[in-house]
């Protein structure tokens, strides 16, 4: 894997929090380390803005929106709502992937469609990537997305 990977800088525990055991004799704490990485180079586009596409807080991965670029070319996909899904979903895989993941430990999902017309094609495709798998799932519609694609999906992982 050729993913970069960044620990939080100071290595400081983003957060503690503490409680109080049952005992009344012990204090039990919880540190929060954050590690933030850029999927480029792992079959995942770069990112286009000031932005980590993925964080991963303790066992969760936090995804960025993907979106469907080709990684080679840094270019949207032509071909409609089914290449764009099909594009998006191969992203949000390769950076699940990169941040030590797979599509088969995603609980949750949200997905963004300027037409939700297109609902149907897009669900189709996004049952074939996570087959029997099937995480929480949001879709809703937009007015608009970056770059005026036709979907844009963000997730969250184990």
């Amino acid at each position: 894997m050729s993913a970069t990977i960044k620990t939080h800088p100071s290595l400081t525990p983003v957060s503690t929090a503490g409680t109080k055991s049952p005992e009344k004799s012990h204090i039990l704490t919880n540190d929060c380390l954050v590690s933030l990485f850029t999927g480029h180079g792992t079959g995942a586009p770069a990112a286009i803005g000031p932005y980590s596409q993925a964080i991963k807080a303790d066992s969760l991965l936090f995804l960025s929106g993907c979106i469907p670029l080709d990684p080679a070319t840094m270019q949207i996909v032509e071909g409609g709502i089914e290449a764009q899904t099909e594009q998006v979903l191969k992203n949000l895989k390769a950076v699940v992937e990169a941040g030590g993941s797979s599509l088969g430990q995603v609980i949750k999902t949200t997905v963004f469609l300027k037409d939700m017309n297109d609902f149907v094609t897009m669900n189709g495709i996004y049952s074939q990537f996570f087959g029997e798998h099937k995480p929480a799932r949001s879709a809703v519609e937009v007015a608009r997305l970056p770059k005026d694609v036709l979907v844009e999906v963000e997730c969250i992982a184990r």
